[in-house]
């Protein structure tokens, strides 16, 4: 009903007439002075169906904390943030679910901030820190792998950043502040965030510089949940306490609620920079920078109370006549330290000639300089000031890439051909040892309990030729041959026992591209597209380690890569003040790589989740996408989108219950509106609403109740803004997000209402 009722408001609001479109950056120029930006990824030049923000748009219209914010009315896209400040923050694509990091390909000013090492939504989420929300000039959105340009991770998406740069002194600062209302289960509480930033930047002769920094401190909402099982027989035995919450799992069984943890408390600093000069009128050098320092503790609320009124947080205890044993993890799990350091460079030259060969070279390099997480192993209360526990570190892991792209005009500026090519490689490392500490809190590294690293390294060549045939007709043909590589993988423990060096591994991939672009007139364009894409195996993929009883298995070093067949069919009409594109999209992925329930060994009777290659799945859908501007009066603007896909998994030979189920992490509909009104020339009022239904995270689609802890749940959520410009230097604005305070899950629970105050002022 609530899809229903959406894509009704957008048909109504938006009306049968004139349109304006987010999709297209020339559309949406408003008539003021301005200075266009361009993607460093020359995004214009592709034949990818894209949607585009600028920062004026982002200031007007959505309440932004951290960089991931600025995609949250994009078309078909869903970002999993949990929390201001969030390190775990993926993003879902209008065929891939928020555990499908890898096949999503992000940058900044193009440096690359996707952590391909894995294929999640924890560890492999974007580094999103390293970008200084203030900078951040326009981001451009591209759908689908049809450019030759990129690799096969791009299946989903490519989301590219750019940020400013000066054309004379200029300077800001920035006093952000925010408060959430919590109420869940036995949390009642106010959660509050504060942000200050400050940036510095000038264009002096042939050389630009501009310096940000960026400090947040956030407190969480409760992260993740204690639970326990309702056992089906009654029993006297253990220490009788209350407090405990009734609910359901995923899986509808009885469970109790015991208590809430990883409420986390945030210190976060970014530093970025860039510095561009000009060797000559037509060529440009850049050096692009970002640290990214996060310091974070998390604690936990136990809802259970002794016969004293004293928490309880481990042993036997007794809860409605029923025994439960609380291992001494069910709390300590959420209770741990995070200590990060990033770091983040990229050294870029390229020509802007405009005559028959132009070039680009980047080489970027991203490392982890510093990523530790201590965690108690003994019973709370005790281990909240002292005891045992573990450090796991990824210190030493990162990636590097090296590109280089020439665009030849053989007929000139103005002619039918405009080839680009170019060659590439990247390389990525983990390193993840864990490591037993005698003091969890402050104690030095002991013995090795775990171990487990590996490389993958692609190297590729492409080409791609937009040729236009007449003014009304354009052929976009490309190719793109990959070649990858995985080694050095180690997987080792202590106990339980293992020690395996694992196989050498090298895969191929040509990948063909194709677009036909035709406009029949300046008004209308429709393009049809289609392209292969190979995504290949990240090493958390390859070298996962599964506990099977008191053994440890390494499942499938082998792991083939995803074979991906995309197209898509859109029309747009464009108006002086507005368009309306329809998109029809089609996915079809071979091997896709996602996590079921095989036997381990393959063989046994022995079950277990963990990655595989999953024979064939099938995403086929409908977007619509739309704005207009001064709609019935002079100010209004309204934008929306609304998609549905319906995903499947059509051939599983290894387990046979997730054949003609819905595909994990896709709902059927999603969609957004947002309102925005000049109210006088210093006051904006903006409207926003997002939806979704449920989804699916269990391949078999087990997982049949959705609004539980580790469910997926469906919501309808509605934010505001107000900005008003005290000064030519000076800016207020107040904002509301999830304005009524929806209780909704999606694994993890979700901030309900929260509360933005902003105060900026620029120089």
């Amino acid at each position: 009903m609530k899809s229903l009722l959406l894509a009704s408001a957008c048909a109504l609001a938006l009306g049968p007439v004139t349109w304006a479109a987010t999709i297209l950056p020339d559309t949406t120029v408003s008539p003021v002075d301005v200075i266009a930006s361009v993607s460093h990824l020359d995004i214009a030049t592709l034949p990818n169906t894209r949607a585009s923000v600028t920062a004026e748009e982002i200031v007007k219209t959505i309440n932004v904390f951290t960089p991931e914010d600025t995609l949250r009315y994009l078309p078909s896209l869903t970002v999993r943030s949990r929390h201001v400040g969030d390190t775990q923050s993926p993003v879902a694509t209008r065929t891939s679910g928020l555990g499908a990091s890898a096949r999503s390909l992000i940058y900044v000013d193009g440096v690359l901030i996707s952590s391909l090492i894995g294929n999640n939504n924890t560890s492999a989420s974007p580094k999103w820190g390293l970008v200084s929300p203030e900078a951040i000039e326009r981001v451009d959105v591209l759908y689908g792998p049809f450019s030759a340009a990129f690799a096969g991770n791009s299946i989903g998406t490519v989301i590219a950043f750019t940020q400013r740069m000066p054309t004379k002194l200029e300077g800001s600062a920035q006093l952000q502040g925010q408060s959430q209302a919590f109420q869940k289960y036995g949390d009642d509480d106010s959660y509050g965030t504060w942000r200050f930033a400050a940036s510095l930047g000038d264009h002096i002769g042939k050389a630009a510089f501009r310096l940000s920094y960026n400090h947040l401190d956030a407190h969480s909402h409760p992260l993740t949940y204690a639970t326990a099982t309702v056992p089906t027989a009654a029993s006297a035995a253990g220490t009788p306490v209350t407090g405990a919450f009734n609910d359901n799992n995923r899986t509808a069984v009885p469970i109790l609620v015991l208590g809430s943890t990883g409420i986390e408390h945030q210190v976060q600093d970014n530093f970025s920079g860039r510095l561009t000069y000009d060797l000559t009128p037509a060529l440009t050098a850049a050096y692009t920078l970002g640290l990214f320092s996060n310091k974070a503790d998390s604690t936990v609320n136990s809802y259970l109370r002794n016969a004293a009124g004293q928490r309880v947080y481990t042993g036997q205890v007794n809860i409605a006549g029923r025994a439960y044993t609380l291992a001494n993890t069910a709390f300590s799990n959420g209770v741990y330290n995070v200590n990060e350091l990033l770091l983040a460079q990229g050294l870029s030259m390229a020509s802007a000639s405009a005559g028959v060969f132009d070039f680009d070279i980047v080489g970027t390099r991203f490392d982890y300089l510093k990523a530790r997480q201590r965690i108690p192993s003994g019973a709370l209360p005790a281990a909240f000031t002292s005891g045992a526990g573990s450090l796991a570190s990824t210190d030493d892991t990162g990636w590097y890439t090296l590109d280089a792209k020439g665009t030849w005009r053989p007929q000139g500026i103005d002619g039918a051909n405009i080839v680009t090519f170019g060659a590439h490689q990247d390389s990525f490392k983990l390193n993840s040892p864990r490591y037993a500490l005698a003091d969890w809190i402050s104690g030095p590294i002991g013995a090795t309990q775990s171990f487990s690293r590996g490389r993958t390294r692609t190297r590729a060549v492409w080409a791609q030729d937009a040729w236009t045939i007449s003014p009304k007709v354009t052929a976009t043909l490309g190719l793109r041959i990959e070649s990858w590589r995985a080694y050095n993988g180690l997987n080792y423990s202590a106990a339980p026992a293992l020690n395996r060096d694992q196989p050498e591994i090298k895969r191929t991939a040509v990948s063909p591209k194709a677009v036909l672009a035709y406009a029949p007139s300046g008004d209308w364009r429709l393009k049809a597209s289609v392209g292969a894409a190979s995504r290949f195996p990240t090493v958390t993929e390859l070298y996962q380690s599964i506990t099977v009883g008191t053994t440890l298995q390494v499942p499938n070093p082998n792991l083939k890569p995803e074979k991906a067949l995309s197209s898509e069919l859109s029309v747009e009409r464009l108006w002086d003040d507005g368009s309306l594109r329809l998109s029809v999209f089609d996915e079809r992925i071979e091997d896709a790589l996602l996590s079921q329930t095989a036997p381990l060994p393959v063989g046994s009777t022995t079950l277990a989740s963990y990655v595989q290659n999953v024979d064939r799945t099938h995403v086929t859908g409908v977007e619509l996408v739309a704005s207009r501007r001064d709609v019935l009066v002079r100010g209004l603007e309204l934008s929306g989108w609304v998609t549905y896909a319906s995903g499947e998994v059509e051939k599983d030979a290894a387990f046979a219950a997730a054949v003609g189920k819905r595909l994990p992490g896709v709902p059927r509909w999603r969609g957004s509106v947002v309102a925005s009104y000049a109210v006088m020339p210093k006051l904006d009022l903006s409207l926003a609403a997002r939806y979704s239904d449920r989804q699916f995270s269990a391949i078999d689609n087990s997982d049949r109740y959705a609004n539980t802890y580790q469910g997926f749940g469906g919501y309808f959520v509605a934010d505001a803004k107000a900005r008003y410009r005290v000064s030519g230097h000076l800016t207020a604005s107040l904002g509301v997000n999830n304005i009524g305070g929806r209780d909704y899950f999606l694994f993890h629970p979700f901030p309900q209402r929260s509360v933005v105050a902003d105060l900026s002022w620029t120089y």
